[in-house]
């Protein structure tokens, strides 16, 4: 069985920016992880259904727009109504530091700003994941 850790990367909305969510989702992978990459322009609905079909763990939001006070509500609401609670999200980009406590009380497990190290990134999934591939929903 493989018990890699399966992220699901997606950049939600219009944004039309990338390559932050492409160098998180390599640095992922070269750290051992099953990444998934969406593409851009995905709808919290995209992103929960796809959630589910790939069974991942985590999912890792890129929101470089500002849209992350509409998105992530919607996102959480969908995974809860899914039955996905157990789903890690974290959320990285351009999140004002005022918004980030916001954004954690609505269940998002960890914001990374720019500069977050690659490394940080990589640990931080790694210390709060520790149920292999295969879990059942």
């Amino acid at each position: 069985m493989d018990d890699r850790i399966r992220v699901l990367i997606a950049k939600p909305g219009l944004d039309g920016h990338d390559r932050g969510a492409k160098v998180i989702a390599r640095a992922l992978r070269d750290a051992g992880m099953e990444v998934i990459y969406t593409g851009l322009r995905q709808t919290p609905e995209m992103i929960a259904s796809a959630a589910l079909q790939e069974d991942v763990q985590v999912i890792g939001l890129s929101i470089l727009s500002g849209a992350h006070s509409a998105i992530v509500p919607r996102l959480m609401k969908l995974l809860a109504e899914k039955e996905m609670t157990d789903v890690m999200v974290i959320l990285g980009g351009i999140i004002p530091d005022e918004d980030v406590e916001s954004m954690k009380k609505l269940g998002v497990a960890a914001v990374f700003q720019p500069g977050a190290p690659l490394q940080q990134i990589v640990q931080f999934i790694r210390s709060n994941i520790q149920q292999p591939v295969g879990h059942s929903r």
